[in-house]
């Protein structure tokens, strides 16, 4: 490990001007690449107290061995040289997308005598006229099917066109007329390539107006008595629409736009790219990618961005560019897009109408690609073992941790304070032994507090069932907590039941217990199995600020590597947690908010609730009301009626409504009507 302050340059000796840097590692392998609109001001950054820096950044420093730099005249050819410099180096610290497969593309050969249609995957050849890229190559071949019935363009290979001239005689495509056959003479190369170009503006987007000129001739035909022929151009228009309604419509203003949206968590992120050509999706990609380096949205906005028009010219490079995030300096970004293009680019974030109604689309899918991701990550056995292996290697287990139980504590300013227990079994969640707890031994917000209670409840149900089962023969050490009477049982963990012969769920014990936060939660939860006399469950906490493993009585955290299938699996684990926790303290507020005086009242259900309310109006005017009166309510008896004004009368009064204009009392009479 190196020490920045050995390669660090002289005071003054870093131009203030823009600029790429690399930095090298001690085999002169270029590590990281970034560019800057002050060097001296960005550089400077890298060589503060190591402290203070991101943990990805603290490590790129230090593997770093020495630091170069390449002063240019604008933040626009920074960005340029930057792009150039990442696909020649590769450097292991710099943000790269990946994708697991080749896109495909509807391509026209426009550099050939006879321009040909095909699908093609990988570089893009100059003098090819691409469309898309699809998601699927039999999307493309369906289209083009239907196409080649009103263009018939070329599709056969060089070898099969070359044995058609030789033999005089077309492919099976120019008998049914899905083909001009130029290998035989039937049309001349500017006939050829005049087809060729029709179909290439059709793709583009210019759909209309061919469209209604074959409706002009089809109604010329017709005029004319032409009626095989009228026929025929009335099929090409059909033709033509339904490979139109193969992309939907999505701007009606036919909109030429590239939307880009992302989606991430701490160490992974997904981007998807809609394209929309003549307000129709044309093709559709996207790419995963580490956090390598510390980035935020526009900074991977900035490197998608740089992936996706890099070698791009023309018009694959659209006049409209959406982002969920402007990059760091929009304004070189746009500039640099315009000089690919040759014209003006728009790089903005949408707002309103359907534009951002398409990015919400276009960031779900994001969402779900992320997510597909982490599945197909998690779901592999082979990684999964390697993951439970460098958990048991980074925390000095005896064995891997089979099972894996995190809690976390969830809470909104402190009220509807709520825990929750999620479980892993040889790295797959376990869902049917998830459980919810509710703090019970104090008011008020205190995580700390709060773990130490919910992991001494989780255990003493442990207890209870070894005891219950005849494992736990020994006296619990001394100082240790007694576990609890089945009386003292908390309905709301397990709930009831009765006792078939098998264990109950809280008798099987992690390997490890995860918490979410740093050394105080850790402590108060290794605190919570001391008191209990258990000392065969390793805890450790997941800090989620810096993504640190904390050990207790530990004063620094265990870093694992990013790349880490370990600390992958323990991220999993504890964002599981979170969403348990949260979703359930989400439910318990919002029954809390709709909750009614009426809920008192034993044997009272939600449809003689309503009718209560809507007969009276409100709350109010019911508590008001006689026992008689509310035995008028059709299926309210009076035992019922009886109940209900009991349970209301029992309510503290409301609050006196106040005239926020004036400062009086409005107070109501017994219609109801303010005074």
């Amino acid at each position: 490990m190196a020490d920045p302050s050995s390669y660090r340059p002289k005071p003054g000796q870093i131009p203030d001007s823009p600029g790429v840097y690399r930095f090298r590692d001690e085999h002169r392998r270029v590590i990281y690449v970034g560019k800057a609109k002050s060097l001296r001001q960005r550089l400077a950054n890298y060589f503060q107290d190591l402290a203070n820096l991101h943990p990805r950044t603290r490590t790129m420093v230090t593997t770093a061995a020495s630091v170069e730099w390449t002063v240019v005249a604008t933040e626009v050819e920074a960005l340029q040289l930057e792009y150039s410099w990442i696909k020649e180096y590769d450097p292991r610290f710099n943000v790269k997308y990946r994708d697991d497969k080749s896109y495909p593309y509807l391509a026209v050969t426009l550099n050939e005598e006879f321009p040909r249609v095909q699908v093609m995957r990988g570089a893009k050849k100059k003098g090819v006229r691409y469309f898309g890229p699809y998601g699927h190559a039999w999307a493309i071949r369906e289209t083009v099917d239907l196409m080649l019935r009103v263009f018939p363009v070329r599709t056969c290979s060089a070898g099969v066109f070359k044995n058609a001239t030789r033999t005089g005689r077309p492919c099976l495509l120019g008998y049914i007329g899905k083909c001009s056959a130029p290998c035989v003479g039937r049309v001349t190369p500017e006939e050829h390539r005049e087809l060729a170009d029709d179909f290439c503006d059709f793709m583009a987007g210019r759909t209309g107006t061919y469209i209604r000129r074959l409706e002009k001739d089809m109604m010329a035909a017709a005029e004319e008595m032409e009626y095989e022929r009228a026929a025929r151009l009335r099929d090409d228009v059909e033709a033509l629409k339904r490979a139109m309604e193969k992309s939907a419509v999505v701007l009606a203003d036919a909109t030429d736009a590239d939307l880009i949206a992302l989606a991430e968590d701490e160490l992974e992120a997904a981007v998807q790219i809609f394209h929309v050509r003549g307000g129709r999706v044309r093709g559709q990609r996207g790419w995963v990618t580490d956090k390598v380096e510390a980035v935020d949205t526009s900074d991977l906005v900035e490197h998608a961005l740089q992936q996706l028009y890099g070698e791009e010219t023309g018009d694959s490079v659209p006049k409209e560019v959406l982002v969920p995030a402007l990059p760091e300096d929009p304004e070189a970004v746009s500039q640099w897009l315009a000089d690919r293009r040759g014209s003006q680019v728009s790089l903005r974030i949408p707002q309103r109408g359907d534009k951002k109604d398409l990015m919400v689309t276009v960031q779900r899918n994001a969402q779900q690609a992320l997510g597909l991701h982490k599945t197909k990550r998690a779901s592999d056995l082979t990684t999964r073992s390697r993951a439970l292996e460098e958990i048991a290697e980074a925390l000095g287990l005896d064995s891997a941790p089979l099972r894996i139980e995190c809690f976390d504590i969830s809470h909104l300013q402190g009220d509807d304070v709520v825990a929750s227990m999620v479980v892993f079994e040889d790295g797959l969640a376990r869902k049917s032994e998830y459980r919810r707890f509710q703090i019970k031994g104090f008011e008020g917000q205190d995580d700390v507090r709060s773990m130490h209670e919910v992991i001494g409840r989780r255990f003493k149900r442990y207890l209870q069932e070894k005891e219950r089962t005849g494992e736990w023969e020994t006296p619990a050490p001394t100082g240790a907590v007694p576990a609890p009477e089945a009386s003292d049982a908390d309905p709301f963990e397990v709930g009831s039941r009765e006792d078939d012969g098998r264990p109950k769920r809280f008798a099987y014990p992690p390997q490890l217990v995860v918490v979410d936060g740093g050394q105080p939660q850790v402590a108060a939860a290794m605190r919570a199995l001391d008191e209990l006399g258990i000392d065969d469950v390793a805890v450790c906490g997941l800090a989620k600020r810096l993504e640190e493993v904390w050990l207790p009585e530990d004063d620094d955290p265990v870093v694992l590597p990013r790349s880490s299938e370990g600390l992958y699996l323990l991220q999993r684990v504890r964002d599981e947690a979170h969403r348990f926790a949260i979703t359930y303290q989400r439910a318990k507020r919002a029954k809390r908010i709709r909750s009614s005086p009426l809920d008192a009242v034993a044997g009272l259900g939600e449809t003689r609730k309503q009718a209560l309310i809507k007969h009276f109006g409100s709350v109010k005017k019911l508590k008001q009301a006689t026992i008689d009166e509310i035995c008028e309510v059709p299926g309210i008896g009076r035992r019922t009626a009886e109940s209900v004004a009991v349970a209301l009368a029992s309510t503290a009064p409301a609050a006196p409504a106040v005239n926020t204009a004036t400062g009086e009392i409005i107070e109501e009479d017994d219609g109801g009507s303010a005074t």
